[in-house]
């Protein structure tokens, strides 16, 4: 029988954004950019322009990085030269011509990287400790990176500014700040990475600092209507860590968040349902202690989605792998029809 989703395809507004659907596209690394100037083509813009034309509601870029040592990964896109928001400009223009909402997310890897993709210089992070693993689409071990001295962490904090100020310029309709998975912002935040002893150093409230600093910074160029920001417990290097005391740890990060002004959050688990503490999950706790606007993701399918929708838990609900196997992920619900299964092997390689 035929379940009716009416939450998932509502027209709603948020903060700047008059949103087709209560839906958004998740931010997926596909590393189609060209390798060298981390300039998107003609076919990053097919891939984009479809996501908008079977009506998601907000797309969310893949990470976009803010300066060369922001890389991460081969093929990444960037948007600190003209040339990127030249590129750029192609998708945005795609997106809105086809009755789109489309932010950027603005993206430094920080320890999660290695010299020779970070511009032949070491990554830069809150502590000189590596993190674990290897290099994602590269298979070299991530470098010990570099301790960021006070002035340097200005002039990053500076270049998620420009980014965000470049990203309008190139017709985007806002910016989502990638705290989140262990990357730079979350390494400050996390007390395997973070061990300085300076005001970006100490308890969770006080390693916050670095983020509020790029918050801040960003919805002074943007404004906080335009701006969202991911955050997350789980790290790429770390997949199954955990906050001590999540309730404590979502507090503190709701205060900070209170703090910059921002409204709109992305909390982001690979779990939806799993419960972490007092028997909630992660978007619940979040809940129970934000009102503002939550756009909720991991592992969502179309029921799970509209039922979070439904209780009022989440605003948005985020798609991920489902949309790469599916750019008409929205018309194959609204028919009942069957999704197409993402399978690394087949999409990995893929920009359809």
């Amino acid at each position: 029988m035929k379940t009716i989703k009416t939450k998932m395809f509502e027209p709603v507004t948020i903060g700047a954004w008059n949103l087709k659907t209560r839906t958004a596209m998740a931010p997926m690394t596909r590393s189609f950019a060209d390798n060298e100037t981390g300039v998107v083509n003609d076919l990053t813009v097919e891939y984009y322009r479809k996501r908008a034309q079977d009506g998601i509601g907000l797309i969310i870029t893949e990470g976009v990085v803010i300066s060369p040592r922001a890389k991460g990964n081969p093929g990444v896109p960037g948007i600190y030269t003209q040339e990127q928001i030249d590129g750029w400009k192609k998708v945005t223009e795609a997106v809105h011509a086809e009755g789109g909402t489309i932010i950027a997310q603005i993206w430094h890897v920080g320890r999660a990287s290695h010299h020779e993709i970070a511009g032949g210089l070491p990554p830069q992070a809150p502590s000189p400790i590596a993190a674990e693993g290897k290099v994602s689409r590269f298979g070299k071990p991530f470098d010990i990176p570099e301790e960021m001295a006070e002035t340097v962490i200005a002039e990053v904090v500076n270049q998620y500014k420009q980014a965000a100020k470049n990203a309008m310029d190139a017709g985007f309709d806002g910016v989502e700040i990638h705290g989140a998975h262990g990357y730079l912002i979350d390494q400050f935040n996390s007390d395997t990475s973070n061990k300085r002893t300076d005001r970006y150093g100490g308890d969770l409230k006080q390693r916050l600092t670095f983020m509020k600093e790029v918050l801040k910074a960003v919805i002074d160029t943007v404004g906080a209507e335009r701006t969202l920001i991911r955050f997350s417990a789980l790290k790429i290097d770390q997949p199954s860590y955990m906050w001590e005391d999540p309730e404590k740890a979502i507090q503190t990060f709701i205060e900070a968040f209170n703090e910059t002004g921002v409204k709109m959050i992305h909390p982001s688990t690979m779990e939806f349902t799993k419960p972490i503490a007092r028997g909630l999950t992660m978007h619940e706790l979040v809940r129970s202690h934000w009102d503002g606007i939550i756009v909720g993701v991991g592992g969502l399918d179309p029921e799970t989605a509209e039922a979070a929708l439904e209780k009022g838990i989440i605003d948005i609900a985020a798609i991920g792998r489902p949309l790469i196997a599916n750019p008409d992920y929205l018309a194959r619900i609204k028919k009942d029809e069957g999704l197409v299964d993402y399978e690394a092997k087949k999409h990995l390689g893929q920009l359809i």
